[in-house]
């Protein structure tokens, strides 16, 4: 089976609870033992604090792109630096163990980010997914935001379109469907979702930016 091939099957597998907060055997430093136990404790209570996976995201990325390379089915390509590759998947791996948390939102967000390349589709299921586990929008704020980044303007609307709740959501939920609306190009329906937007309460700081990129966009549009 080609390596490619391989990493879209890793890249599909369902998620499993029964790893969640394991720390997985390494030949890690004992300091960054001790900090690697310190920060799975953190996110087994708490998935998505930020901090603590980033920083454990980080500790797993060094120490996959310090370790020596092994013999591995998913080798890299040769114009795809194996270090980069292999703590690509130390990442991965950490995300999925915690995505089985049935709270954990920021897990799925970082799998969303790291399959959009190979398997865009279940990148956005998985971005989906998270949106459906945070009911105050923040992972769909910055799961919108992982799709525009991505040159992917329509998927990010039609996730905001399917996901944004105004009134329950924090406002850049809702700043971010209406710039995925003009990234699609489509200006009268960011007008609308801005509407949307300004019923809600604690908006006032985002209104006047999001109002005159909306009139730019209506300004620039063909007649």
């Amino acid at each position: 089976m080609a390596p490619m091939s391989r990493l879209r099957q890793l890249l599909r597998r369902p998620f499993s609870a029964s790893t969640v907060g394991a720390r997985r055997p390494s030949s890690a430093r004992e300091g960054d033992t001790v900090q690697e136990d310190a920060l799975r404790d953190m996110l087994a209570d708490d998935p998505n604090d930020e901090d603590a996976f980033r920083a454990l995201a980080e500790l797993v990325r060094r120490r996959a792109a310090e370790e020596p390379a092994t013999e591995d089915p998913l080798t890299a390509p040769a114009d795809e630096p194996a270090a980069q590759r292999a703590a690509d998947l130390a990442v991965w791996s950490l995300a999925e163990e915690l995505a089985g948390h049935p709270r954990g939102w920021r897990p799925l967000l970082e799998l969303g980010r790291l399959s959009l390349a190979d398997d865009p589709d279940g990148a956005v299921r998985r971005l989906a997914t998270a949106a459906d586990r945070d009911p105050r929008g923040e992972a769909l704020a910055t799961a919108l935001r992982i799709l525009r980044e991505a040159d992917m303007p329509t998927e990010a609307l039609g996730l905001g379109i399917g996901h944004w709740r105004a009134r329950e959501h924090v406002p850049e939920a809702g700043r971010q469907v209406v710039l995925a609306a003009l990234d699609a190009g489509r200006p009268a329906e960011a007008r609308q979702h801005l509407s949307a937007l300004g019923r809600s309460p604690g908006t006032e700081d985002v209104l006047a930016e999001l109002a005159e990129a909306v009139a730019a966009h209506e300004r620039a549009a063909p007649r």
